[in-house]
Order: C-alpha cells, then structure tokens, then sequence
C-alpha cells in the first residue's frame, strides 16, 4: 500500500508541473498549453493500466522468458540504430517511430536486462566469486548493451543500465577485488567516450565553470541554477516560475525538478525527494523479503534503476555533476520512460503479494 500511495502521489506531481512547466512552451509551439499534459496524462494513465495488470502476473512467469524478452531488447537496440527506422532527436537515434508516438529501445533494455540478469544470477549464484564462470560473463552481457546503446549515442541511459547491473551483481555476492579492477578499467573507458566526443568535453568543462560560456555550454545549468535559488522556502507558487518563460530549455522534461525547486520551494523539493525515499525502503524491504534469489535479485534491479535515475538527474540539476540527458522517474515528461518504469513497479508489485513481511 506504502509503494502505491508513493507512486500515485509522484505521478500527481508529475502532471500537474509537467503542466505548470509547458503551457508555456506548449501555447506557442501547438497553440494548445495542455499538449504535453494531456499527453503525459496519457502516458500515465496506459502505465497504470499495464502496472495494475502486470502486479497480477506472477514474476516467476517472466524468468520464464528472460531469454526471449532480452533478444527482442537486443533487436529493438539494433534496429533503431538502422537510417529511416530509428528516429534523431537531440543528437542521439533513440527512438523508433510508433504512429503519431515513439518508443525508445533502451528503456526496454534496461528492463530487459534487469530480468535477464536476475535469472542468470540466481541460476549461476553458486559461480559468482569466479571471474572467469560468474562475474565475466555478466559484464560481457552488460558491456554489449551499453556499446549498443552509446552507438545512438546515449550516455545518460548507459550510465543508469550499468550501475543498475552492477549493483545487482555485486548484491549477488560477487568478489569486492572485481569490483576495484573493474572500476579502474571502468573510470579509464568513461574518460575515452569523454574524449572521444566535443560536446562531452564541452559538458565536463560547463560543469567545471558554466560562466565561462553562459550564452553556450553553461546556458542550461546556470538556467537551472536561478530556477532553484529564488525558490527559497516555500517557492513562488505554482504557476509562478520564471525560468520556463524560454529560459531553461525544455523545462518539462529532465530540469523539472528546477521547477519544482522554484515553484513550490525547498519543502517541495524535500516532499518529492521523501516519496522517492519512500518507494527505496518499501522496495528494498520488499525485495529482501522475496521468497527466493530471484525475486530478491529483480526487485532489488528495479528499485535501484529508479533511485540511480533519480540521484544523477537531481545531482545534474543542482550543479554536482555534468549534464546527462537523463529523466527523472515518474515526473519528468516522456513515453517510454514513464510507461517502462511503471510496468517495473508492477512487477515489483507482484513480488510484493509474496514477500514474507
């Protein structure tokens, strides 16, 4: 009931400053203000549907087709990357063309992935401290999607897979020495797609000093920046930001927790953070009171995808690392993403009807 009440009070937020954050926008691009809030009210709407469907069908019938769900991720990864299928937005072919909406394969993936690594992981447990049987053949699988998804590229989405999968592996009793030589070789590779792409390095050395290109790099960060300090307390009240009037780019989508931050103040800020704080104990406590390894394993996956989305879009908006292009769950305007997350916490759902609390 907890994890109910969080989700369906993030989503409510969500609606309602997606709103607050786009008629604006929304007036002058489609002469409609309520065009991405009817949307997103879509969105949610067909996520619940398919959340409430979903915490009916027993998580063991997705261990089931694990295989088959991460062989369909796998082909919907490559097939947006082919010319005329995938869909260019922002610089990344992320999504695929579905009539007059759009999916985007990595959140699939992600999910996908998840389900997979939680078969595999409870199946081969007893192989996990061996590098060579356990732990390689995990991060083979890890690496060859995230390549997958930086192909786009979408580093964002990349970054949030991975840590997911690492968590899960290392929960699974995976050797902390793997882990060292992982994260130096990891560190080593972060630092190559840095450099191997301008409008990354432009990114670390906005994030270093935005000032130094304000009109530029910087625009968007220090934007976000003036959205949270006016914010104060209590905020200006909702309707009330400035910074959506064209101001801090697309402030519906991943800087909506900057208008949240301004409109409704620190203790608005603070309340969304608690449900979120909220949905992480209620799922872990769920996921460790799983009936088996796999369903511990598959919740833990889901509840850490979410809270690792969640601390690098709010450490992006309030200036503590570069920006990434990721959303935040629940709240932030998009399809994919919305809908992907609320048929994870179905499953989550589900675990829950057999967790021995």
């Amino acid at each position: 009931m907890l994890l109910v009440i969080a989700i369906f009070s993030l989503l409510l937020v969500g609606i309602v400053m997606v709103y607050s954050a786009s008629a604006i926008w929304a007036d002058y691009k489609f002469n409609d203000s309520f065009y991405f809030a009817k949307r997103q009210l879509l969105f949610a709407t067909t996520g619940v549907i398919a959340m409430f469907v979903i915490a009916n069908i027993p998580y063991l019938t997705w261990r089931k087709y694990a295989k088959v769900i991460l062989f369909v991720c796998f082909l919907l990864l490559i097939a947006v990357l082919i010319p005329g299928v995938g869909m260019v937005r922002g610089g990344a072919r992320s999504w695929i063309g579905v009539g007059a909406f759009s999916i985007q394969p990595a959140e699939f993936m992600k999910l996908g992935l998840i389900i997979f690594l939680s078969t595999y992981l409870a199946t081969n447990q007893k192989y996990i401290t061996s590098f060579k049987k356990g732990f390689m053949p995990s991060l083979l699988l890890v690496f060859v999607a995230f390549g997958l998804i930086m192909l786009q590229p979408d580093l964002g989405t990349g970054v949030v897979l991975v840590l997911t999968c690492m968590v899960m592996i290392f929960v699974s009793g995976a050797k902390i020495s793997h882990f060292v030589g992982l994260g130096t070789l990891g560190i080593l590779g972060f630092l190559a797609l840095i450099a191997s792409a301008p409008y990354r390095i432009n990114r670390i050395t906005a994030f270093l000093n935005p000032w130094e290109d304000p009109l530029g790099n910087g625009f968007q960060i220090i934007q976000s920046l003036y959205a949270i300090g006016p914010g104060g307390l209590m905020g200006m009240g909702l309707g009330q930001s400035l910074q959506k009037f064209f101001y801090l780019p697309e402030p519906h989508n991943d800087f909506i927790f900057a208008i949240i931050s301004e409109e409704l103040g620190f203790l608005g800020g603070t309340f969304v953070l608690m449900l979120f704080l909220l949905l992480l104990w209620r799922g872990i406590r769920v996921s460790l009171a799983a009936p088996d390894t796999y369903g511990s394993l598959l919740g833990l996956g889901i509840v850490g995808m979410v809270c690792i989305q969640v601390m690098i879009n709010i450490s992006v908006v309030i200036g503590l690392i570069p920006v990434t292009g990721i959303t935040l769950p629940f709240l932030s305007y998009g399809g994919s993403s919305l809908t992907l997350t609320l048929c994870s916490i179905g499953i989550l759902l589900n675990i829950s009807r057999y967790a021995r609390l």
